[in-house]
Protein backbone atom coordinates (compact mmCIF):
# COMPACT_ATOMS: atom_id res chain seq x y z
CA UNK A 1 0.00 0.00 0.00
CA UNK A 2 1.32 3.76 -0.98
CA UNK A 3 -0.17 6.19 1.55
CA UNK A 4 0.45 8.52 -0.73
CA UNK A 5 -2.48 7.49 -3.25
CA UNK A 6 -5.75 8.03 -2.62
CA UNK A 7 -8.68 5.58 -3.58
CA UNK A 8 -11.98 6.17 -3.04
CA UNK A 9 -15.24 3.98 -3.54
CA UNK A 10 -19.00 4.70 -2.84
CA UNK A 11 -21.57 2.45 -0.81
CA UNK A 12 -25.52 3.05 -0.48
CA UNK A 13 -26.03 -0.41 1.63
CA UNK A 14 -27.26 -0.48 5.39
CA UNK A 15 -25.82 -3.86 5.77
CA UNK A 16 -21.77 -4.32 5.27
CA UNK A 17 -21.31 -8.15 3.82
CA UNK A 18 -18.43 -10.02 2.40
CA UNK A 19 -19.01 -7.96 -0.83
CA UNK A 20 -18.17 -4.97 0.66
CA UNK A 21 -15.52 -5.69 2.40
CA UNK A 22 -13.89 -7.54 -0.36
CA UNK A 23 -13.51 -4.10 -2.52
CA UNK A 24 -12.18 -2.41 1.09
CA UNK A 25 -9.80 -5.24 1.30
CA UNK A 26 -8.54 -4.03 -2.33
CA UNK A 27 -8.85 -0.26 -1.87
CA UNK A 28 -6.53 -0.83 0.90
CA UNK A 29 -4.02 -2.67 -1.09
CA UNK A 30 -4.02 0.29 -2.92
CA UNK A 31 -3.43 3.24 -0.87
CA UNK A 32 -5.39 5.31 1.97
CA UNK A 33 -9.51 4.73 1.67
CA UNK A 34 -11.93 7.34 1.40
CA UNK A 35 -15.54 5.64 0.93
CA UNK A 36 -18.61 7.75 0.22
CA UNK A 37 -21.94 7.24 1.98
CA UNK A 38 -24.86 7.78 -0.51
CA UNK A 39 -27.41 10.32 0.90
CA UNK A 40 -30.93 9.29 1.43
CA UNK A 41 -31.81 11.49 -1.86
CA UNK A 42 -29.14 9.97 -3.85
CA UNK A 43 -29.89 6.33 -2.31
CA UNK A 44 -33.53 6.46 -2.86
CA UNK A 45 -32.98 7.11 -7.11
CA UNK A 46 -30.72 4.49 -7.30
CA UNK A 47 -31.55 1.71 -5.12
CA UNK A 48 -33.91 0.66 -2.06
CA UNK A 49 -35.14 3.14 0.82
CA UNK A 50 -32.71 2.96 3.16
CA UNK A 51 -34.14 0.86 6.77
CA UNK A 52 -31.37 3.11 8.86
CA UNK A 53 -30.58 6.42 9.21
CA UNK A 54 -27.81 8.68 6.79
CA UNK A 55 -25.85 9.22 10.11
CA UNK A 56 -26.19 5.28 11.12
CA UNK A 57 -24.40 3.89 7.71
CA UNK A 58 -21.63 6.82 7.90
CA UNK A 59 -20.61 5.96 11.42
CA UNK A 60 -21.31 2.08 10.41
CA UNK A 61 -18.57 2.80 7.04
CA UNK A 62 -16.26 4.89 9.24
CA UNK A 63 -15.89 1.81 11.62
CA UNK A 64 -14.67 -0.79 8.96
CA UNK A 65 -11.08 -1.30 9.29
CA UNK A 66 -9.01 0.27 6.95
CA UNK A 67 -11.22 3.27 6.29
CA UNK A 68 -9.33 6.46 6.34
CA UNK A 69 -12.42 8.83 5.89
CA UNK A 70 -15.92 8.74 5.27
CA UNK A 71 -17.59 11.09 3.29
CA UNK A 72 -20.83 12.03 2.27
CA UNK A 73 -21.83 11.51 -1.90
CA UNK A 74 -24.76 13.77 -2.40
CA UNK A 75 -25.73 12.75 -6.22
CA UNK A 76 -25.58 8.70 -7.72
CA UNK A 77 -22.91 10.17 -10.00
CA UNK A 78 -19.18 10.02 -8.35
CA UNK A 79 -18.09 13.11 -10.17
CA UNK A 80 -18.72 15.88 -7.66
CA UNK A 81 -16.38 13.98 -5.14
CA UNK A 82 -14.15 12.90 -7.62
CA UNK A 83 -13.33 16.00 -8.66
CA UNK A 84 -13.01 17.02 -4.48
CA UNK A 85 -10.42 14.26 -3.99
CA UNK A 86 -8.71 13.34 -6.89
CA UNK A 87 -8.49 10.04 -6.32
CA UNK A 88 -5.39 8.12 -7.67
CA UNK A 89 -7.63 4.94 -7.93
CA UNK A 90 -11.68 4.23 -7.52
CA UNK A 91 -12.15 0.76 -6.71
CA UNK A 92 -15.45 -1.24 -7.67
CA UNK A 93 -17.49 -3.98 -8.12
CA UNK A 94 -17.62 -5.27 -11.95
CA UNK A 95 -21.24 -6.01 -11.95
CA UNK A 96 -22.00 -2.22 -13.21
CA UNK A 97 -20.43 -3.11 -16.84
CA UNK A 98 -23.71 -4.51 -17.34
CA UNK A 99 -26.53 -2.41 -15.96
CA UNK A 100 -28.47 0.97 -16.07
CA UNK A 101 -25.37 1.98 -14.29
CA UNK A 102 -22.97 1.48 -17.26
CA UNK A 103 -23.17 5.48 -18.41
CA UNK A 104 -21.70 6.20 -14.33
CA UNK A 105 -19.30 3.42 -14.57
CA UNK A 106 -18.09 5.56 -17.92
CA UNK A 107 -18.61 9.19 -16.50
CA UNK A 108 -15.99 8.01 -13.36
CA UNK A 109 -13.74 6.65 -16.18
CA UNK A 110 -13.26 9.89 -17.92
CA UNK A 111 -13.52 12.28 -14.77
CA UNK A 112 -10.45 10.00 -13.00
CA UNK A 113 -8.20 10.37 -16.81
CA UNK A 114 -7.82 13.91 -16.32
CA UNK A 115 -5.35 13.40 -13.66
CA UNK A 116 -4.46 10.18 -14.82
CA UNK A 117 -6.70 8.03 -12.48
CA UNK A 118 -7.48 4.26 -12.53
CA UNK A 119 -10.49 2.11 -12.31
CA UNK A 120 -10.23 -1.22 -10.36
CA UNK A 121 -13.23 -3.44 -10.58
CA UNK A 122 -13.15 -6.33 -7.93
CA UNK A 123 -15.31 -9.68 -9.25
CA UNK A 124 -19.05 -9.23 -8.07
CA UNK A 125 -19.88 -11.24 -5.05
CA UNK A 126 -22.57 -13.16 -5.53
CA UNK A 127 -23.43 -16.15 -2.16
CA UNK A 128 -25.60 -17.78 -0.05
CA UNK A 129 -24.57 -15.49 2.45
CA UNK A 130 -24.62 -12.46 0.55
CA UNK A 131 -28.18 -13.72 -1.29
CA UNK A 132 -29.51 -14.32 2.79
CA UNK A 133 -28.50 -10.60 3.44
CA UNK A 134 -30.11 -9.35 0.59
CA UNK A 135 -33.41 -11.59 1.11
CA UNK A 136 -33.29 -9.98 4.83
CA UNK A 137 -33.30 -6.13 3.96
CA UNK A 138 -35.72 -7.07 1.56
CA UNK A 139 -38.26 -8.40 4.17
CA UNK A 140 -37.76 -5.75 6.46
CA UNK A 141 -38.32 -3.20 3.68
CA UNK A 142 -41.32 -5.05 2.56
CA UNK A 143 -42.98 -5.40 6.42
CA UNK A 144 -46.08 -3.20 7.36
CA UNK A 145 -44.08 -0.68 10.43
CA UNK A 146 -41.32 0.20 8.07
CA UNK A 147 -43.26 1.15 4.14
CA UNK A 148 -46.15 2.71 5.92
CA UNK A 149 -44.67 5.68 6.47
CA UNK A 150 -42.17 5.85 3.89
CA UNK A 151 -44.56 7.91 1.24
CA UNK A 152 -44.29 10.98 4.13
CA UNK A 153 -40.47 10.75 3.92
CA UNK A 154 -40.46 10.47 0.34
CA UNK A 155 -42.13 13.95 0.24
CA UNK A 156 -39.00 15.32 1.80
CA UNK A 157 -36.52 13.56 -0.04
CA UNK A 158 -37.95 14.01 -3.53
CA UNK A 159 -38.73 17.25 -5.36
CA UNK A 160 -41.99 14.88 -7.13
CA UNK A 161 -42.86 11.54 -5.80
CA UNK A 162 -43.41 9.33 -8.80
CA UNK A 163 -46.14 6.55 -8.86
CA UNK A 164 -47.02 4.33 -11.43
CA UNK A 165 -50.41 2.28 -11.44
CA UNK A 166 -49.91 -1.24 -10.36
CA UNK A 167 -52.90 -4.40 -10.63
CA UNK A 168 -50.90 -7.53 -10.16
CA UNK A 169 -47.79 -8.84 -8.20
CA UNK A 170 -46.00 -8.83 -11.79
CA UNK A 171 -47.03 -5.14 -12.36
CA UNK A 172 -45.59 -4.37 -8.63
CA UNK A 173 -42.14 -5.80 -9.70
CA UNK A 174 -41.93 -3.66 -13.01
CA UNK A 175 -42.65 -0.73 -10.65
CA UNK A 176 -40.22 -1.67 -8.21
CA UNK A 177 -37.30 -3.06 -10.50
CA UNK A 178 -37.76 -0.33 -13.47
CA UNK A 179 -34.54 1.52 -13.20
CA UNK A 180 -33.03 3.86 -15.98
CA UNK A 181 -30.18 5.90 -16.43
CA UNK A 182 -30.35 9.47 -18.54
CA UNK A 183 -27.95 12.24 -19.02
CA UNK A 184 -25.86 11.21 -15.62
CA UNK A 185 -28.79 10.75 -13.53
CA UNK A 186 -30.21 6.85 -11.91
CA UNK A 187 -34.19 7.10 -11.58
CA UNK A 188 -36.77 4.97 -10.82
CA UNK A 189 -40.05 5.20 -9.46
CA UNK A 190 -41.16 5.87 -6.01
CA UNK A 191 -44.28 4.66 -5.35
CA UNK A 192 -47.32 2.95 -6.56
CA UNK A 193 -50.70 3.24 -7.29
CA UNK A 194 -53.01 0.91 -7.35
CA UNK A 195 -56.14 1.88 -9.11
CA UNK A 196 -59.51 1.29 -8.97
CA UNK A 197 -60.55 1.61 -12.42
CA UNK A 198 -57.71 -0.83 -13.54
CA UNK A 199 -58.01 -3.02 -10.94
CA UNK A 200 -61.80 -3.66 -12.03
CA UNK A 201 -60.26 -3.56 -15.55
CA UNK A 202 -57.70 -6.58 -14.60
CA UNK A 203 -60.71 -8.49 -13.11
CA UNK A 204 -62.73 -7.66 -16.33
CA UNK A 205 -64.97 -5.84 -14.20
CA UNK A 206 -66.72 -2.34 -14.47
CA UNK A 207 -65.27 0.33 -13.06
CA UNK A 208 -68.55 1.27 -10.59
CA UNK A 209 -66.95 -0.02 -6.84
CA UNK A 210 -68.31 -3.76 -8.44
CA UNK A 211 -65.51 -5.50 -7.25
CA UNK A 212 -65.17 -5.21 -3.68
CA UNK A 213 -63.03 -4.54 -0.33
CA UNK A 214 -61.95 -8.00 -0.29
CA UNK A 215 -61.11 -8.60 -3.54
CA UNK A 216 -59.03 -5.64 -3.94
CA UNK A 217 -56.97 -6.23 -0.78
CA UNK A 218 -55.91 -9.30 -2.37
CA UNK A 219 -54.50 -7.26 -5.09
CA UNK A 220 -52.39 -4.84 -2.47
CA UNK A 221 -51.43 -8.10 -0.33
CA UNK A 222 -49.99 -9.54 -3.83
CA UNK A 223 -48.08 -6.72 -4.64
CA UNK A 224 -46.61 -5.69 -0.79
CA UNK A 225 -45.84 -9.85 -0.79
CA UNK A 226 -42.97 -9.04 -3.73
CA UNK A 227 -42.37 -5.00 -3.47
CA UNK A 228 -40.90 -2.40 -0.90
CA UNK A 229 -42.04 0.78 -2.27
CA UNK A 230 -44.96 2.69 -0.02
CA UNK A 231 -48.74 2.16 -2.40
CA UNK A 232 -51.36 5.04 -2.95
CA UNK A 233 -54.53 3.07 -2.31
CA UNK A 234 -57.71 4.60 -4.93
CA UNK A 235 -60.70 4.62 -2.43
CA UNK A 236 -63.36 5.76 -5.01
CA UNK A 237 -66.06 7.51 -2.96
CA UNK A 238 -64.86 6.02 0.03
CA UNK A 239 -68.31 4.58 0.19
CA UNK A 240 -70.20 5.05 3.89
CA UNK A 241 -68.45 6.46 7.01
CA UNK A 242 -68.97 3.80 8.62
CA UNK A 243 -67.33 1.47 6.17
CA UNK A 244 -64.76 4.24 5.10
CA UNK A 245 -63.10 3.87 9.41
CA UNK A 246 -63.49 0.27 8.91
CA UNK A 247 -61.50 -0.34 5.63
CA UNK A 248 -58.87 2.70 6.55
CA UNK A 249 -57.65 0.53 10.09
CA UNK A 250 -57.62 -2.01 7.43
CA UNK A 251 -54.96 -0.62 5.02
CA UNK A 252 -52.85 0.79 7.90
CA UNK A 253 -52.37 -2.56 9.28
CA UNK A 254 -51.09 -4.17 6.45
CA UNK A 255 -48.80 -1.49 5.56
CA UNK A 256 -50.48 1.39 2.85
CA UNK A 257 -49.36 4.19 2.67
CA UNK A 258 -52.34 6.48 1.55
CA UNK A 259 -55.63 6.63 0.32
CA UNK A 260 -57.43 9.18 -1.68
CA UNK A 261 -61.09 9.55 -1.69
CA UNK A 262 -63.02 11.48 -3.81
CA UNK A 263 -65.57 14.19 -2.80
CA UNK A 264 -68.71 12.25 -4.64
CA UNK A 265 -71.39 10.22 -3.48
CA UNK A 266 -73.75 7.56 -5.25
CA UNK A 267 -72.86 5.14 -7.72
CA UNK A 268 -69.25 5.22 -9.12
CA UNK A 269 -68.88 7.11 -12.37
CA UNK A 270 -65.34 7.63 -13.88
CA UNK A 271 -64.03 10.73 -13.60
CA UNK A 272 -62.99 10.24 -17.52
CA UNK A 273 -67.02 11.08 -18.17
CA UNK A 274 -67.28 13.93 -16.85
CA UNK A 275 -70.48 15.96 -17.12
CA UNK A 276 -71.38 13.13 -19.44
CA UNK A 277 -72.97 10.97 -17.57
CA UNK A 278 -74.81 11.84 -13.85
CA UNK A 279 -72.39 12.40 -11.01
CA UNK A 280 -73.27 13.91 -7.80
CA UNK A 281 -70.49 16.00 -5.66
CA UNK A 282 -70.77 15.42 -2.09
CA UNK A 283 -71.52 18.08 0.30
CA UNK A 284 -68.64 19.70 2.02
CA UNK A 285 -69.95 19.43 5.46
CA UNK A 286 -70.54 15.54 4.29
CA UNK A 287 -67.39 14.71 3.11
CA UNK A 288 -65.33 16.45 5.51
CA UNK A 289 -67.12 14.73 8.29
CA UNK A 290 -65.98 11.65 6.35
CA UNK A 291 -62.55 12.42 6.07
CA UNK A 292 -62.60 13.90 10.26
CA UNK A 293 -63.86 9.98 10.89
CA UNK A 294 -61.39 8.25 8.75
CA UNK A 295 -58.50 10.40 10.51
CA UNK A 296 -59.87 9.54 14.03
CA UNK A 297 -59.47 5.86 13.27
CA UNK A 298 -55.90 5.76 12.69
CA UNK A 299 -53.38 4.45 14.96
CA UNK A 300 -50.26 5.94 13.16
CA UNK A 301 -49.35 9.10 12.43
CA UNK A 302 -48.05 7.50 8.72
CA UNK A 303 -51.05 6.51 7.09
CA UNK A 304 -52.45 9.34 4.95
CA UNK A 305 -55.83 10.30 3.91
CA UNK A 306 -56.12 12.77 0.41
CA UNK A 307 -58.68 14.21 -0.65
CA UNK A 308 -59.83 14.46 -4.21
CA UNK A 309 -61.53 17.60 -5.58
CA UNK A 310 -64.05 16.82 -8.50
CA UNK A 311 -65.35 20.46 -8.75
CA UNK A 312 -62.94 21.12 -12.24
CA UNK A 313 -64.29 17.54 -14.20
CA UNK A 314 -67.32 18.99 -12.98
CA UNK A 315 -67.16 22.13 -14.45
CA UNK A 316 -68.21 23.73 -10.98
CA UNK A 317 -65.86 25.95 -10.73
CA UNK A 318 -62.23 27.31 -9.49
CA UNK A 319 -63.74 29.00 -6.58
CA UNK A 320 -65.53 25.77 -5.46
CA UNK A 321 -62.49 23.79 -6.16
CA UNK A 322 -60.40 26.47 -3.67
CA UNK A 323 -63.22 26.53 -1.06
CA UNK A 324 -63.37 22.26 -1.02
CA UNK A 325 -59.58 22.05 -0.47
CA UNK A 326 -59.91 24.62 2.08
CA UNK A 327 -62.66 22.58 4.00
CA UNK A 328 -60.72 19.32 3.41
CA UNK A 329 -57.40 20.57 4.97
CA UNK A 330 -59.25 21.83 7.77
CA UNK A 331 -60.78 18.14 8.28
CA UNK A 332 -57.54 16.65 8.30
CA UNK A 333 -56.74 15.93 5.09
CA UNK A 334 -53.16 14.86 4.57
CA UNK A 335 -52.84 16.03 0.94
CA UNK A 336 -55.28 17.06 -2.51
CA UNK A 337 -55.80 15.80 -5.41
CA UNK A 338 -56.60 17.74 -8.05
CA UNK A 339 -58.01 16.34 -10.87
CA UNK A 340 -58.69 18.15 -14.58
CA UNK A 341 -60.05 16.06 -18.74
CA UNK A 342 -58.32 19.00 -20.21
CA UNK A 343 -55.70 18.13 -22.54
CA UNK A 344 -53.87 21.54 -21.29
CA UNK A 345 -52.47 22.37 -17.76
CA UNK A 346 -54.07 25.67 -17.12
CA UNK A 347 -56.69 25.09 -14.47
CA UNK A 348 -54.71 22.12 -12.37
CA UNK A 349 -51.52 25.53 -12.89
CA UNK A 350 -54.08 28.31 -11.36
CA UNK A 351 -55.78 25.68 -9.08
CA UNK A 352 -52.05 25.01 -7.69
CA UNK A 353 -50.90 28.16 -7.49
CA UNK A 354 -54.31 29.83 -5.82
CA UNK A 355 -53.69 27.06 -3.16
CA UNK A 356 -49.91 27.88 -2.59
CA UNK A 357 -51.13 31.44 -1.86
CA UNK A 358 -52.85 29.84 1.81
CA UNK A 359 -50.99 26.71 2.06
CA UNK A 360 -47.36 26.09 1.59
CA UNK A 361 -47.46 22.70 3.24
CA UNK A 362 -49.87 20.34 2.10
CA UNK A 363 -49.22 17.83 -0.38
CA UNK A 364 -50.86 18.41 -4.08
CA UNK A 365 -51.38 15.39 -5.91
CA UNK A 366 -52.23 15.56 -9.77
CA UNK A 367 -52.58 12.67 -12.39
CA UNK A 368 -51.21 14.02 -15.66
CA UNK A 369 -53.24 11.46 -18.23
CA UNK A 370 -55.05 14.10 -20.35
CA UNK A 371 -52.50 16.90 -19.90
CA UNK A 372 -49.60 14.58 -20.37
CA UNK A 373 -46.93 17.00 -21.89
CA UNK A 374 -46.31 18.30 -18.79
CA UNK A 375 -42.81 17.29 -17.41
CA UNK A 376 -42.36 16.68 -13.35
CA UNK A 377 -40.26 19.43 -13.42
CA UNK A 378 -42.97 21.81 -14.59
CA UNK A 379 -44.95 20.47 -11.86
CA UNK A 380 -42.58 20.93 -8.98
CA UNK A 381 -41.82 24.49 -10.11
CA UNK A 382 -45.82 24.82 -9.52
CA UNK A 383 -45.88 23.41 -5.88
CA UNK A 384 -47.02 19.99 -6.98
CA UNK A 385 -45.66 16.91 -4.80
CA UNK A 386 -47.34 13.73 -6.54
CA UNK A 387 -47.81 12.80 -9.76
CA UNK A 388 -49.46 9.85 -10.44
CA UNK A 389 -48.98 7.67 -13.73
CA UNK A 390 -52.23 6.23 -13.35
CA UNK A 391 -53.44 3.65 -15.74
CA UNK A 392 -49.77 3.22 -18.53
CA UNK A 393 -49.54 0.14 -17.46
CA UNK A 394 -52.74 -1.23 -18.29
CA UNK A 395 -52.99 0.67 -21.45
CA UNK A 396 -49.93 -0.79 -22.71
CA UNK A 397 -50.04 -4.17 -21.92
CA UNK A 398 -54.49 -4.40 -23.29
CA UNK A 399 -53.01 -3.49 -27.23
CA UNK A 400 -49.90 -5.67 -26.82
CA UNK A 401 -51.87 -8.88 -25.99
CA UNK A 402 -54.67 -8.37 -28.18
CA UNK A 403 -52.08 -8.00 -30.84
CA UNK A 404 -50.75 -11.13 -29.99
CA UNK A 405 -54.45 -12.60 -30.17
CA UNK A 406 -54.45 -11.57 -33.57
CA UNK A 407 -51.47 -12.96 -34.81
CA UNK A 408 -52.53 -16.56 -33.96
CA UNK A 409 -55.83 -16.40 -34.87
CA UNK A 410 -54.94 -15.19 -38.40
CA UNK A 411 -51.63 -17.15 -38.86
CA UNK A 412 -52.96 -20.48 -37.44
CA UNK A 413 -49.59 -20.44 -35.21
CA UNK A 414 -47.66 -18.64 -33.03
CA UNK A 415 -44.34 -17.97 -34.88
CA UNK A 416 -45.48 -14.49 -36.01
CA UNK A 417 -46.35 -13.37 -32.56
CA UNK A 418 -42.71 -14.06 -31.36
CA UNK A 419 -40.84 -11.07 -32.49
CA UNK A 420 -43.73 -8.71 -29.88
CA UNK A 421 -42.78 -11.32 -27.48
CA UNK A 422 -40.22 -10.93 -24.40
CA UNK A 423 -38.47 -14.38 -24.18
CA UNK A 424 -40.11 -15.79 -20.76
CA UNK A 425 -36.91 -16.20 -19.13
CA UNK A 426 -36.55 -12.66 -19.22
CA UNK A 427 -39.95 -12.24 -17.53
CA UNK A 428 -38.91 -14.61 -14.56
CA UNK A 429 -35.57 -12.63 -14.29
CA UNK A 430 -37.84 -10.11 -12.19
CA UNK A 431 -39.35 -12.58 -9.66
CA UNK A 432 -36.67 -13.18 -7.07
CA UNK A 433 -36.17 -16.79 -6.33
CA UNK A 434 -35.50 -17.82 -2.57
Amino acid sequence: MSENKVVYTCFSTDVIHKGHLNIVNKAKELGKVIIGVMSDEAAVKYDRFPTISFEERLNMIKNIDGVSEAVPQETVSYKDNLLKYKPDYVVHGDEWKYNYMAPIRQEVIDVISQWGGRLVEVPYTRDDEVRKIDRQTMEKLSMSEFRRGRLRKLLKLRPVVKAIEVHSGLTGLIAEKTVVENNGEVDQFDAMWISSLCDSTAKGKPDIELVDMSSRIRTIEDVLDVTTKPIIFDGDTGGKTEHFVYNVRTLERIGVSAVIIEDKVGLKKNSLFGTEVEQTQDTIENFCNKIKAGKNALLTDDFMIIARIESLILEKGMEDALERAKAFVGAGADGIMIHSRRKEPDEIFEFVDKFREFDKETPIVVVPTSFNTVTEEEFAKHGVNIVIYANQLTRTAFPAMKNAAELILKNHRAKEADDICMPFKDIITLIDSI
